[in-house]
């Protein structure tokens, strides 16, 4: 460690680094690099998160109007510290046809295939990545970076900004994670290393063992031999934890149908629990929304695309989605899209943000994100939705249902009301059918519990809010406890030596290395 004079609060010299890598997507990249964020701001540290580039349809606006992904945002949380563009430069947003829009410091710049992208956009981006690094290296004593997928892509490692590209141009030591709980976690932590070049092995200075259930004494062997294999020390083992609920990078898994959100519902405070389905529609994004639903005791959340499922639950949630009109031809293949008409005909409650409240509208005109032309809606809201070039991408606050509201927006389309039951954050109701762009909105405690009394009323439920959830307070006792596993099970120490001093000199060459 350095001198006291020299170093920032908590021990750490100013501008230190770490590179959190990972052996596959979902790994535990996110967690963990959230975890070392809120470890250290609670030592005094002044710590920022970075990304440099994500691939997500999960995203949030800063308070200057950038759009960074959602995992950044909720690792700047972590942090204490304000989310800028500076900690996700890179953002692409899938939109099909193996086509991603580019959004670059917050702004889009253009859809680029996958193959363009990667033969010649992506390392001329490096640069940008480099400076907003440094940048964030300059102000804050310590910055977190979290990579990508697996470092050990050997088809990508040419272009790669993210991983052990950005890595060696900022000279950052890598801690790569791996999923226990997937097996094969040996394998996978060598096997990563392996497949890397001498000079990329020799940033990589330990790993941390995500996800492990059952007695770490079991471990310890393996753990001792995979060090006498590579050279490298298991840095933690952290333990399975249920119900963090933070937000997820990627899009949920549309194979986990009847996913509920939160691993467990609390009793309700009223005699009721209330079922609300959400509807996975295809390009789903900010499916986070929900999570303040979920929080409330004795609400029940699960992802559905069964028809029959969305006629017994008490509120459909139709989410966002980077497809509009391509989700709006899923839900007529399904038997979903008049499941909703059904349940707006019975006075059943429906709510759409941002792409499901598109949808729930009379008609479509896109020249921008599918150029389908126009298409007809699902009629249920007095609502026209055309699709500009520019994005919309704002913070608003306002006021619904007597309650203040604050939220963000992510959209192309500009929606047209043309009449309804009474206005709605920027939207409408229509009987039982609400619609709005914002995002977030279902986080502001009293408009939820006011939202979710009236949800209540029309479903015939005996269901009664808690007068107390905090979602906030909540969202900080989970990336509190994302600081302690960290703190717990994992050398702090060691991560502080990496974090300030980079990785060890001398550390072996694992064979083959990259091809």
């Amino acid at each position: 460690m350095t001198d006291s004079t020299a170093a920032g609060a908590g021990g750490v010299a100013a501008g230190g680094g770490l590179l959190v890598a990972g052996t596959t997507s979902d790994a535990g990249k996110s967690v963990v690099t959230a975890g070392i964020c809120r470890w250290l701001a609670r030592r005094g540290v002044k710590v920022a998160p970075f990304k440099a580039q994500n691939m997500s349809l999960n995203s949030f606006v800063t308070r200057d109007g950038a759009e960074i992904g959602r995992a950044q945002a909720m690792q700047a949380a972590a942090a204490g510290v304000e989310p800028s563009a500076l900690m996700n430069p890179v953002l692409l947003k899938p939109g099909g046809d193996r086509t991603s829009q580019v959004v670059l410091m917050g702004r889009p710049v253009g859809e680029l295939s996958a193959r363009g992208y990667h033969a010649g956009r992506q390392e001329a981006l490096l640069g940008t990545v480099t400076e907003c690094l440094a940048e964030l290296r300059r102000t804050h004593d310590a910055v977190i970076c979290e990579g990508a997928g697996s470092p050990a892509e050997i088809n990508l490692r040419r272009s790669d900004i993210v991983n052990m590209g950005l890595a060696r141009a900022a000279s950052l030591p890598v801690v790569v994670v791996g999923d226990i709980d997937r097996g094969g976690v040996f394998a996978s932590l060598f096997g990563t290393t392996a497949l890397l070049s001498p000079e990329d092995q020799a940033l990589v200075a330990g790993y941390v063992v995500n996800k492990f259930r059952g007695d770490v004494t079991l471990l310890e062997p393996g753990l001792e031999m995979l060090r006498g294999l590579t050279g490298r020390p298991v840095l933690g083992v952290l333990p399975y934890a249920h119900g963090l609920g933070i937000d997820e990078e990627d899009g949920l898994r549309l194979s986990l149908r009847g996913t509920v959100r939160e691993a467990s519902v609390a009793p309700p405070h009223g005699r009721d629990v209330l079922r609300v389905a959400v509807v996975p529609v295809p390009l789903m994004s900010n499916f986070t929304d929900v999570d303040a639903l979920a929080a409330e005791p004795g609400v029940a959340v699960r992802f559905t695309d069964r028809p029959e499922e969305l006629a017994d639950a008490d509120l459909v949630v139709l989410p966002g989605t980077r497809g509009t009109v391509r989700a709006l031809a899923w839900l007529r293949e399904r038997g979903l899209a008049g499941a909703l008409v059904r349940r707006a005909a019975e006075g059943r409650p429906v709510l759409g943000i941002c792409g499901g409240f598109q949808m729930l509208g009379e008609r479509i005109e896109d020249e921008v994100e599918s150029r389908a032309g126009t298409v007809e809606g699902l009629g249920l809201l007095p609502v026209r939705v055309r699709f500009a070039a520019e994005k919309t991408l704002a913070r608003p606050a306002g006021e619904a249902l007597g309650e203040r509201v604050e939220g963000y927006e992510i959209h192309h389309g500009v929606a047209e009301v043309a009449g309804g039951d009474e206005p709605f954050l920027d939207g409408c109701r229509s009987g039982s059918v609400w619609g709005t762009h914002w995002h977030g909105s279902l986080e502001s405690d009293g408009f939820r519990r006011a939202f979710l009394r009236r949800v209540a009323t029309d479903a015939g439920r005996a269901f009664v809010p808690a007068p107390d959830t905090s979602f906030a307070a909540l969202r900080e006792e989970q990336l509190d406890r994302l600081g302690d596993l960290v703190e717990e099970h994992a050398d702090t120490a060691a991560l502080l030596r990496l974090i300030e001093g980079g990785a060890p000199r001398g550390l072996p060459f694992v064979p083959p290395g990259a091809p």
